[in-house]
């Protein structure tokens, strides 16, 4: 059954750019928490990064914006704290789940951070059908 799973990374926008932790051939990939080169990697992360998982396009971009809404006031840029343009990212991030894509959200925040919000496509993966699902543990 095609889900979404939804993964934030806060942290040194100087991590990302060391790219060894960010690609799978990496030692440190599967233990990193910084976003992967490709947004498929995600799932070959642990399961416990997921935070969640949705089925439902509306609930998944709904906690996208949440994710996002949280930092809004961090956000280094002036356009993207503008309300009407994060929203108008909500609704985009509905359209492109219910399409079965993926989504990102990338900002870089004050204090030389940043802030990566993803809802990864599964079951399986739209471009890269051979990762499996990593399931959640309950």
């Amino acid at each position: 059954m095609r889900h979404h799973h939804g993964y934030t990374w806060l942290g040194s926008g100087h991590e990302l750019l060391k790219d060894g932790p960010r690609r799978p051939i990496h030692p440190e990939f599967r233990s990193a928490k910084v976003v992967p080169l490709e947004l498929a990697h995600w799932l070959l992360k642990p399961p416990t990064f997921i935070q969640a998982t949705w089925t439902d396009p509306t609930q998944a971009a709904d906690w996208f914006g949440t994710r996002a809404r949280e930092h809004v006031g961090s956000f280094a840029s002036v356009h993207d704290r503008a309300p009407e343009t994060l929203s108008a990212r909500v609704q985009s991030a509905a359209k492109a789940v219910a399409g079965g894509k993926d989504v990102v959200g990338g900002w870089y925040l004050t204090g030389q951070r940043f802030l990566s919000v993803c809802l990864i496509s599964c079951g399986p993966h739209c471009l890269r059908p051979e990762i499996g699902c990593p399931q959640r543990p309950t």
